[in-house]
């Protein structure tokens, strides 16, 4: 069995996820909220500096999050798939978890320097390129660390063609502020650099589509009288609104289907969040309705051979001719052709094509492939419709309009945490959230809101085995299937979905999935909140505790010494691969010790350290 490395995307981070992960609890406005603040003044106008930044990033997730449906909706180019708009959030949380990694490192840079929270380093000493700190501590000007760290995230977690031209607007945006922090220079010479980028990775660039707004963004902000950060930003969102409006009579199939382009909806919800960020205030914009009817296809432009599969994958140590070479053969093998460079020596791939193992097997041709992604699509002269009067209720007869005509399945997984969530949602999974408790109700209920003929679900230890039995057994019916599959903890849920793959009959993928899962021992270490008998013995409050599966195996008083007790027994029966999941409340530097002790005491085992944030195990710990 291979594994699928992309469906959990690997940071840096080895704390647990803050809380300002959630971007409704960082202070930063979102879709539906309006804070006042004189615009245009105080020095944000005057540039934006990391932790404003990092707002914006977050900001951008939960905009993302409120507009996903309304993007999918109008998702019709270039294949009508419905999934733009869960693209671009998996990317954006990708990119976001990155640069929250990124933040930690320069934030214990600044205080090594002597950089303080809220004020300006003592005696005259000088902080990072000598700059003082922002209110949340970390150098003002300093974009440039995190909007790097963003465009790495969004490279490596790159879903579709959108969440690649996503990634190279990120990188746009950290090449203009090498030198300074984001101003309203930098900003439109950001989305300047981001079209040019976005047109060099695309090897047939298509007008009224993403590509055309983001040009009239950039020229917007360039074109702006004044150069306050403020009303450039202003700009670029207006321009791109215009534009975005015009995009339905630029090409023919958006104009067949009613709609703006999809791409290009998410971009605004971008620029618009930054607006709301720099500003306080949110652009109004009107809802955008959804295709409903079906475009009438030019069957002189449909490709002789079927588009079946979206092949993504990430090539290093590729020179610029073999990279050339291996654009040319991606588009002999089909369309949708993206090869876009990660500004680190790599670069993502991105192809729909018929032959999956002819495009991998082309980029190995030219590097070293990893992050491989496989994903089924629908014909692509097909196009959805959502005509009420033929599905007189999706509760009774569930589609799934993301993939008419091809396989209709898909994966509800339960998560605690949000970076468990994006792991999930990342690798293409529908998440549940399991915090603070999940009820069997709530389950049933999430399953029946799956729009999927097949149902495979990922309860990851949520529920006892018995209500799952029983949640099961009422959400099957004549027109769902529902296989429930034994992950026990989040760890083997990831292992799972690893090696999920749509274009597999589903009881071959529920059984691979199954496989990895119970292929995968987990275990846990968490401190214990009360004195209790265990079966090695009675544990006090503050007390680490070492479990294999549900039973406590280790007790130390070190939390530190009781996870490397628990690894010694774990890895004492072997294993090839150790994944760290670390929780909200693990203490600074357990993972890292952790990983350090695996590398001395069990070398050649490989592992690798997620950020979970999950409140309940201070780290969950899956060997395979």
């Amino acid at each position: 069995m291979t594994r699928n490395e992309v469906a959990v995307p690997e940071t840096r981070q080895v704390g647990g996820v803050p809380e300002s992960q959630c971007p409704e609890l960082d202070g930063a406005p979102v879709a539906g909220a309006r804070v006042t603040r004189p615009a245009d003044s105080g020095g944000i106008d005057a540039g934006s500096g990391g932790a404003e930044f990092l707002r914006w990033g977050r900001a951008c997730v939960a905009a993302l999050e409120r507009a996903r449906a309304e993007i999918d909706g109008l998702n019709v180019f270039p294949v009508p798939d419905s999934d733009t708009g869960r693209n671009l959030l998996a990317t954006m949380r990708a990119a976001v978890v990155e640069a929250d990694a990124a933040a930690e490192m320069v934030d214990a840079a600044a205080g090594f320097y002597g950089v303080t929270t809220g004020r300006p380093p003592a005696d005259g000493a000088s902080g990072i390129a000598g700059e003082t700190a922002s209110g949340g501590g970390r150098p003002i000007n300093r974009v440039h660390p995190y909007a790097a760290a963003m465009a790495r995230g969004a490279t490596s977690g790159a879903r579709g063609n959108s969440g690649i031209i996503l990634s190279q607007v990120l990188r746009g945006i950290a090449e203009s502020t090498v030198d300074s922090g984001l101003t309203g220079e930098t900003y439109w010479e950001g989305l300047a650099r981001a079209a040019a980028l976005v047109r060099d990775s695309l090897s047939e660039p298509v007008e009224g589509t993403i590509l055309t707004v983001l040009d009239r963004a950039s020229v917007a902000a360039r074109e702006c009288p004044e150069r306050g950060l403020a009303a450039v930003a202003r700009a670029a969102a207006e321009g791109a609104a215009q534009a975005l409006d015009q995009t339905r009579d630029q090409l023919a199939v958006l104009r067949a289907a009613g709609v703006v382009d999809a791409g290009a909806r998410g971009l605004l919800v971008l620029l618009d969040t930054m607006v709301a960020v720099v500003t306080g205030d949110v652009p109004a914009r009107r809802e955008y309705p959804p295709a409903t009817r079906t475009p009438r296809v030019d069957h002189a432009q449909v490709p002789t051979e079927p588009v079946r599969y979206e092949v993504m994958y990430r090539v290093t140590g590729a020179g610029a001719h073999r990279i050339a070479e291996l654009r040319s053969r991606l588009a002999q093998l089909g369309d949708s052709v993206v090869v876009a460079a990660d500004g680190a020596g790599g670069s993502a791939i991105h192809v729909h094509c018929a032959e999956a193992g002819g495009a991998v097997e082309a980029g190995m041709a030219a590097g070293a492939v990893r992050n491989i992604r496989i994903e089924y699509l629908a014909d692509s002269a097909g196009c959805r419709t959502s005509d009420p009067a033929t599905v007189p209720d999706d509760r009774d007869v569930p589609t799934n309009t993301a993939t008419s005509g091809a396989v209709d399945r898909g994966v509800l997984a339960v998560a605690a945490g949000a970076g468990a969530t994006c792991l999930f949602e990342a690798a293409g999974a529908v998440v549940l959230d399991a915090e603070p408790a999940l009820e069997s109700a709530a389950l049933l209920a999430a399953i029946r809101d799956m729009p999927h003929r097949e149902v495979l679900v990922l309860p990851n230890g949520a529920l006892p085995a018995h209500e799952l039995v029983a949640v099961g057994v009422a959400a099957r019916d004549a027109h769902r299937d529902v296989l429930l599959l034994p992950s026990a903890s989040m760890v083997q849920g990831l292992a799972a979905m690893a090696v999920h793959d749509r274009a597999r009959i589903a009881v071959d993928d529920a059984f691979a999935m199954s496989e990895a899962a119970a292929g995968t021992r987990w275990g846990a270490l968490r401190r214990a909140g009360e004195r209790a008998l265990t079966m090695v013995g009675t544990c006090a409050p503050g007390d680490g505790l070492g479990l294999v599966g549900h039973d406590v195996v280790v007790i130390d008083r070190d939390t530190h010494a009781a996870g490397q007790t628990l690894l010694d027994r774990m890895l004492g029966l072997g294993g090839e691969l150790v994944t760290l999941l670390v929780g909200a409340g693990a203490p600074e530097g357990l993972a890292a010790d952790l990983a350090r002790h695996i590398g001395t005491e069990f070398p050649g085992v490989e592992v690798s350290v997620y950020s979970g944030g999950q409140r309940g195990d201070l780290i969950q710990i899956g060997v395979e």
